[in-house]
């Protein structure tokens, strides 16, 4: 089991920081309710607070798409790779959170950002499903020339 637990720790651990990204998001929304006078289960008020609001919904909206390409790129393309793609991912939604916050036009480069690091993930995932999914005859020569590639540029 311990190899197991191996392959997947930096997976686990990206999704235990997304997890607690997306708790420090709702608690600015209820920090923000509180400030604005919005008693649930309104979701509109002064623009300040529909900007914190809706920034937390996207956030949330995304969170599982995020989830699945971290873990299938992880398991099936690499762990560090994704982990690595993971974390910029979520650094974007960070400061796409707080720009949203700020103002609309705040969260416009952050979120291309993110959209750029969510589709590389997709990528990954799909060639690495791609690549297990090969019959083993074409698996070997990609690879020989893969290598081939790599050491010669």
């Amino acid at each position: 089991m311990h190899g197991v637990r191996e392959e997947v720790a930096m997976l686990a651990a990206v999704t235990l920081f997304g997890v607690l990204l997306q708790a420090y998001f709702s608690w600015q929304v209820i920090t923000a309710r509180r400030r604005f006078r919005v008693a649930p289960p309104a979701t509109t008020g002064p623009p300040e607070f529909e900007r914190v609001f809706r920034a937390q919904a996207n956030c949330t909206e995304y969170f599982p798409l995020f989830l699945a390409v971290l873990w299938v790129a992880g398991i099936f393309f690499h762990q560090g790779v994704a982990a690595a793609c993971g974390l910029l991912y979520l650094g974007a939604r960070y400061r796409y959170f707080h720009g949203y916050a700020v103002s609309a036009q705040g969260r416009l480069g952050p979120l291309y950002f993110g959209a750029r690091v969510l589709w590389l993930l997709v990528a990954l995932s799909a060639l690495g499903l791609a690549f297990h999914f090969l019959p083993a005859s074409l698996k070997t020569p990609l690879l020989r020339r893969l290598q081939w590639l790599v050491v010669m540029g």
